[in-house]
């Protein structure tokens, strides 16, 4: 063989190794009810939830807990998701930044209990440059 031929087995190997180990971090996205029917089979899959901030008339958020002099790492909120189910989530770390400008948020975890850990934060957020769109931000929790 050919050192070009070689060389180009290599780089198709790579790429498969990456798309193989990307595959296997792809989670699913579903709703509470189907997230707790899950935690209950066993299934320790980290998962998507889709859903808005439980907020008053007003635009404040409710039932957010946040005590950076207490505990600077424990964060939680209520989300509802787009069946209109009402969850507590549990996050583990700092609290987002810009997290109550939110219009829509991605939590990515699992069902622990009564509640959903979440490992992972994405907002919506308005975007301040075009009036209508929406610009994402993650938020991911620090492992201690």
């Amino acid at each position: 063989m050919k050192k070009i031929q070689i060389f180009g087995l290599i780089i198709v190997a790579v790429a498969i190794g990456i798309i193989v180990s990307t595959a296997g971090d792809a989670s699913t996205y579903v709703d509470f009810s189907k997230a707790k029917e899950m935690a209950s089979d066993g299934d320790n899959e980290s998962i998507h939830v889709v859903g808005k901030l439980k907020k008053n008339t007003a635009g404040q958020i409710l039932e957010m807990e946040y005590q950076p002099e207490i505990d600077p790492n424990y964060f939680s909120f209520t989300l509802i998701d787009n069946n209109n189910i009402a969850q507590k989530v549990v996050y583990k770390s700092t609290k987002p930044q810009d997290f109550d400008k939110s219009e829509q948020v991605v939590v990515i975890g699992k069902m622990e209990g009564s509640t959903f850990n979440a490992e992972k934060i994405l907002m919506k957020c308005p975007s301040k440059y075009e009036n209508g769109k929406l610009e994402t931000t993650e938020a991911t929790a620090t492992k201690s």
